[in-house]
C-alpha cells in the first residue's frame, strides 16, 4: 500500500492537526480497521482540556503521551488481515473476515500481570494500553485513535462483529454501553438482604451525557423505579426524559438544596437507592453522597481523568453506611451484550436521537469544542457515507 492516511492528531493540549501517515501493512495478529464512526467520549474532552493524568494512584498511572490520536469509541470495517491470522475470530468465537463491520476493543491488556491472571476486568491491567489514550501517534505504525480515516488493531485487541441489523450510529454507542457495568455490580450485591440495587429502586444519574444516557436507558432495563437525572442542558433532560427518566433537574435553575429536597420527596423522605456519577466534575460527589439514602450505593464512572480532589465528610460515609463503587471502565464481556441490547431495545428508545452532530477529519477540533456544548449529545467523527 502507497496510500497515505489522514488524521486528527492533539499534538497539545487544546490543539489538533491533520496529518497523513502511510497506510500499514499490518503485521502477524494485527488487523487494520477502516473507521466509520467513532464517538467522541468524556475521556477525550478531558485530554484535550489539558486533564492529562490517568489511572492516577495505580501500577500505571501515566501522563498522555502527545502526540496522539484521539479516539476509541470505534466502529468500521476490516480492510485488512495480518499474515497467520487468516482464521480470525471475534471475542465471542465468531468467524471474520475483510469486509466485515466490528467494534474495536478500547483496551489491550497484557495478560500477564498479576491482575490479568487472577480474573479482573481487564482495565485493572498494570500494563495496559488504551486506543485514542496512552498509544502515541509518534510511534510507528501511528494509527492508533479513532478519529483517524484507518485504526491499526495491534496483535491482542479485541474485536466484536456487529449485528447485521445494528445501525452503525448506534453500533457507535457499544464502548459507552458496556461502562454501564457499575449497575450490573450494584446489581449482583442485591443477593445480599437490604444490599445492591433492587427490583423498583430509586436511581439518580448526575449528567447525562452520553454516558448518563446509557445509565438512565440501562437503569430501566435492570427494572429501577423512578429515575431521576441532572444535568445544565435543556437538551440533555429532554432526551433522558424520552429515554425513560421520570424527573429532570436542571442544575442552572435549581440549587443543591432543593436537588436533595426534590429527590428526598419523590422517596418519602429517605433519599436515593443508587446515585450515578456521569458529570465527570469531581464537585458533583458531596450532593450526590447527600442525595443516598442510609445504605445506599454510590457508582463513580465520570471522572476517568484526573480531574482534581474534592472535599467529603467522612464521618457521613460512616453514619449513612454507605457504599461506594469506582468503575474504570468497561468489561471486556460487556461489549456482545451490549450491542445485543442496543439492537433490542431500539424498538423501545428513540437511540437514533442520540448522535446529535457528524463531522468530517478535517473538522475534528471544531467536533470537540462542539462535543463540550450544552447544545450536543454524542458528537463523531464519521466517514463521508455517513455525514
Amino acid at each position: 500500500m502507497n496510500e497515505t492516511v489522514r488524521a486528527p492528531v492533539l499534538v497539545t493540549p487544546g490543539k489538533i492537526e491533520i496529518q497523513s501517515f502511510p497506510m500499514p501493512e499490518p503485521e502477524p495478529g494485527a488487523v487494520l480497521i477502516r473507521r466509520e464512526m467513532c464517538g467522541i467520549c468524556g475521556t477525550d474532552k478531558h485530554s484535550f482540556s489539558g486533564y492529562a493524568v490517568q489511572y492516577s494512584g495505580t501500577d500505571h498511572e501515566r501522563s498522555l503521551p502527545f502526540p496522539i490520536i484521539p479516539g476509541h469509541e470505534i466502529v468500521g470495517v476490516i480492510a485488512a488481515i495480518g499474515p497467520s491470522h487468516e482464521n480470525l475470530l471475534d471475542f465471542s468465537g465468531l468467524p471474520l473476515q475483510a469486509g466485515d463491520r466490528v467494534i474495536l476493543g478500547a483496551n489491550l491488556s497484557c495478560g500477564q500481570c498479576y491482575y490479568c491472571r487472577h480474573g479482573f476486568d481487564y482495565f485493572f491491567c498494570a500494563n495496559m494500553e488504551d486506543y485514542g489514550n496512552s498509544l502515541s501517534a509518534a510511534n510507528s505504525p501511528h494509527l492508533f485513535g479513532g478519529f483517524a480515516d484507518f485504526v491499526y488493531a495491534l496483535p491482542g485487541s479485541y474485536l466484536f462483529k456487529v449485528p447485521k441489523d445494528l445501525p452503525v450510529e448506534i453500533a457507535v454507542l457499544t464502548e459507552v454501553m458496556s461502562v454501564t457495568i457499575g449497575l450490573d455490580k450494584a446489581k449482583q450485591f442485591s443477593a445480599v438482604n437490604n444490599e445492591g440495587f433492587r427490583f423498583g429502586d430509586t436511581v439518580v444519574v448526575q449528567g447525562v451525557g452520553p454516558l448518563g444516557l446509557c445509565h438512565v436507558i440501562k437503569a430501566r432495563m435492570l427494572g429501577a423505579g423512578n429515575i431521576i437525572v441532572t444535568d445544565r442542558s435543556s437538551l440533555r433532560l429532554e432526551l433522558a426524559l424520552e429515554m425513560g427518566a421520570d424527573m429532570a433537574l436542571n442544575v442552572g435553575h435549581t440549587s443543591p438544596k432543593e436537588r436533595i429536597e426534590a429527590v428526598r420527596e419523590m422517596t418519602a423522605g429517605r433519599g436515593a437507592d443508587i446515585v450515578v456519577e456521569c458529570a465527570g466534575v469531581p464537585e458533583v460527589i458531596p450532593e450526590g453522597l447527600e442525595i443516598l439514602r442510609p445504605g445506599g450505593f454510590y457508582i463513580e464512572s465520570g471522572n476517568f481523568s484526573d480531574m482534581g480532589d474534592v472535599s467529603i465528610k467522612p464521618h457521613l460515609l460512616c453514619a449513612k453506611n454507605l457504599r461506594i463503587i469506582g468503575i474504570g471502565g468497561e468489561a471486556i464481556t460487556a461489549y456482545h451484550p451490549s450491542m445485543e441490547a442496543l439492537l433490542r431495545y431500539r424498538q423501545h428508545y428513540p437511540l437514533h436521537k442520540i448522535v446529535t452532530h457528524r463531522y468530517p477529519v478535517e473538522e475534528a477540533e471544531a467536533a470537540m469544542r462542539c462535543s463540550m456544548t450544552d447544545d450536543s449529545m454524542k458528537v463523531v467523527i464519521a466517514s463521508s457515507e455517513y455525514l
